[in-house]
């Protein structure tokens, strides 16, 4: 049973985290033929399963190295918050004329766009290599195949923001607290933080965007 809640955990993540990466496949496979878009689609799913995995493997090996884990939940604390930053909405990928640069695309950008995925996903794991890989196998080709939905959501369901940037905040801080050496420094120093810190962080976060938003509007 944990097994498989462990694994709805890592699939729910990766497709709430994956709404850049669905708006880039989309844009990269746009000007192929409906048979190559279908090709290119597929194949950089693929690709992006491997790279993914490869990725989570050394950041789970990494995390274990004392005050690295604290170090990433920063990071993801950073990326949360950034996320929720009022932005002029660009193109971050080119249209590709070719099945091969179109597969490119969407490889080279999900490797770039995925840290939060990454790192967040990593924590969850805590080293459970086959349900990590599972999770991902089974979670990227769905993000990739309903790119043009997610797309659609994400500008028709602007909470989903504000719910991805909860989720890297509630994540951050559970990687504080599961630091080798900085989660016991945090026990020592404030011994009734540890079990509310995630939850602290993820409303710390909303709290910032929404906050930033109303004052963007009012400009």
């Amino acid at each position: 049973m944990e097994q498989i809640i462990l694994l709805s955990e890592i699939l729910i993540i990766n497709l709430v985290l994956s709404g850049d990466n669905a708006v880039i496949i989309a844009l990269a496979s746009k000007d192929l033929r409906k048979k190559q878009r279908k090709q290119a689609i597929w194949w950089g799913a693929i690709g992006a399963v491997v790279l993914r995995c490869i990725m989570t493997w050394v950041a789970v090996i990494l995390l274990k190295i004392p005050f690295i884990q604290a170090v990433g939940g920063l990071l993801l604390i950073g990326i949360a918050f950034k996320l929720l930053m009022p932005h002029e909405e660009s193109d971050r990928s080119e249209k590709a004329s070719t099945l091969w640069k179109a597969v490119q695309t969407i490889l080279i950008a999900d490797v770039v766009m995925s840290l939060d995925n990454v790192l967040a996903i990593a924590a969850l794991a805590n080293g459970d290599l086959a349900i990590l890989v599972i999770g991902i196998a089974i979670s990227i080709p769905i993000v990739v195949w309903g790119s043009n939905i997610i797309s659609v959501l994400l500008h028709k369901l602007p909470f989903l923001i504000y719910l991805r940037a909860g989720i890297l905040g509630y994540t951050a801080g559970g990687m504080l607290i599961h630091d080798p050496k900085f989660g016991i420094l945090l026990e020592t120093l404030i011994p009734n933080l540890s079990g509310i810190l995630p939850i602290m962080l993820a409303g710390l976060v909303i709290m910032f965007g929404w906050f930033f938003k109303s004052r963007a509007q009012r400009q």
